[in-house]
């Protein structure tokens, strides 16, 4: 299924000018303040997230999974369903593929495909946190921080062959997530586990090509509950400093504990030059991977407003960043949970780049705490919603993509081409 230009054309056509007048009004207040707004949409237009290919289904937890009908049976209708997010949205051009759940029979293939949706791929994503059928050792007790030389062997190649799949695709970087800990004090030594690790690390980066990025991920719980081994970021930072130049941290939005100040974690990294990407998702207590912007929207703002200040301040030559939504959908339609996501971090986005840096400084420089707040909460408070549309309605989406969705009937398409029963590969 793939949506055409027409369609959307005329979807958009009933909601023009109201668009319009909202829009005029916003573009009007900010270019008052000195904003330009060309700008500002051509900003918006070249922020592009990553969907992963197991976002594409529905998700669940521990005690149950609920489906949906009409989810993508294997990769081709996975990249179909990216392209209609892309079709509405203008926001996701890209896939990231977890291997082994989606390995491409026929590369070149899947690659023309993509680029009939307009879509490149982004970071491969390795597995070593479940056993597949007929492995040869388990990963029960850990993968690249076992104690047997043969399992860290074994999960060493399997990065090896994600980094072979992902350059027969066209991309260039690496997601290393390890499930790789302990529930049980004594299970295994904290600093041995530690070692092989970084060594493990270190013999894939070794492999990897020179115009490869490795990013490392860190999360402090589950499904080991004593210790993780990459726990954090300064864990990461330091195994990715380890490895080398092209090894950077990703920072997973749901990855920390209850009220860890991101922000502050995204500002060092940047100084140091070493922030590889993002995985956006939100949450209320853990790694709940709820739909962004659903919880902390504030706290999703501060994050971009850091960003932008890192990327217009790039001092340690921090390499442009890689996004990506990674989220479970266990309630909602999963393109609808998307759609949603794809929007608040636009609007975030948005919201960042209104704030006044100079003026900012400015307070801060004077000891203003007063001043300082009222700046950031000025522009989180600005109805940036006209700005997003405007730019996606520029870079031919839709107005109202979720709207625009529902009123398509895609889902019922979709569920009539493919049938009520698929199951999507991954989570």
């Amino acid at each position: 299924m793939k949506l055409e230009a027409t369609q959307l054309a005329a979807q958009n056509a009933p909601y023009l000018d109201t668009h319009d007048r909202s829009w005029d009004i916003l573009r009007q207040q900010m270019e008052s303040k000195g904003l330009n707004t060309k700008a500002l949409l051509q900003q918006l237009s070249d922020l592009q997230i990553a969907i992963p290919s197991w976002a594409l289904g529905a998700g669940g937890t521990r005690f149950g999974r609920f489906s949906f009908g009409g989810e993508p049976a294997n990769l081709e209708q996975k990249i179909a369903d990216v392209g209609l997010l892309h079709a509405l949205s203008r926001s996701a051009g890209s896939i990231s593929l977890h291997i082994p759940w989606d390995i491409p029979e026929d590369p070149a293939a899947i690659r023309e495909l993509a680029a009939i949706h307009e879509l490149t791929f982004d970071a491969v994503n390795s597995n070593t946190f479940q056993d597949q059928p007929g492995q040869a050792q388990s990963y029960k007790f850990g993968s690249l921080c076992h104690h047997s030389a043969e399992v860290r062997a074994q999960a060493i190649e399997h990065n090896l062959e994600v980094i072979r799949i992902g350059q027969t695709l066209g991309s260039k970087s690496i997601t290393v997530w390890l499930a790789d800990g302990a529930s049980f004090p004594g299970q295994h030594s904290l600093r041995g586990a530690l070692q092989r690790t970084q060594d493990s690390l270190q013999a894939i980066y070794r492999d990897m090509p020179e115009d490869w990025r490795m990013f490392i991920e860190y999360k402090p719980y589950e499904p080991n509950f004593y210790s993780t081994v990459i726990a954090d970021w300064g864990t990461s930072l330091m195994l990715a400093e380890g490895c080398g130049p092209n090894a950077y941290t990703l920072v997973d939005l749901g990855h920390h504990l209850p009220n860890t100040n991101i922000e502050q974690i995204v500002a060092t990294l940047m100084m140091k030059g070493k922030l590889g990407g993002f995985h956006f998702n939100d949450s209320k207590y853990g790694d709940d991977d709820l739909t962004v912007g659903s919880i902390k929207p504030y706290q999703l703002f501060l994050i971009f407003n850091e960003l932008v200040y890192g990327m217009a301040n790039n001092t340690a030559n921090n390499p442009p960043l890689a996004w990506m939504i990674d989220a479970s959908h266990n309630l909602k339609d999963p393109l609808e949970d998307l759609l949603q996501s794809l929007e608040a971090i636009r609007i975030a986005y948005a919201q960042a780049l209104l704030v006044d840096q100079e003026a900012l400084a400015d307070a801060q420089a004077r000891q203003d705490v007063t001043e300082a707040q009222e700046i950031l909460q000025d522009a989180f408070r600005t109805d940036v919603r006209p700005l997003v549309r405007e730019a996606r309605w520029q870079d031919g989406g839709a107005l109202y993509p979720i709207q625009a969705y529902r009123e398509l009937g895609i889902r019922e398409q979709l569920i009539e081409q493919r049938g009520m029963h698929t199951i999507a590969t991954g989570l």
